[in-house]
């Protein structure tokens, strides 16, 4: 059984396996709409993150693997919500997040 988690909660110290139940607690708390562009999880995201420019090489190998990220602070570790993948390049890429 998931266990639930206090949110935000820090990313760097959770096990892949956490990080995944964390990732469905913010489904579920964002009725399943992403944190960033606030369109479904399970559809594209915005137009917006759709047309804008992404280089596949800023990201890790397996980056796009899955469609849906937990997005986090890459300054204070703390989880921010779950994400289209494309939304968390965009986030990262033109953000700094």
């Amino acid at each position: 059984m998931a266990c639930i988690w206090e949110l935000p909660t820090d990313y760097t110290k959770l096990t892949r396996a956490q990080r995944r139940e964390v990732r469905l607690q913010y489904i579920t708390r964002q009725s399943n709409k992403c944190q960033h562009c606030d369109e479904p999880l399970d559809g594209p995201p915005s137009g917006e993150v759709q047309t804008a420019r992404v280089n596949h090489r800023l990201f890790p190998e397996g980056f796009f693997d899955h469609p849906v990220h937990l997005h986090h602070s890459h300054r204070t570790g703390m989880t921010i919500g779950a994400v289209h993948a494309r939304c968390n390049a965009v986030l990262w890429q033109y953000h700094d997040e």
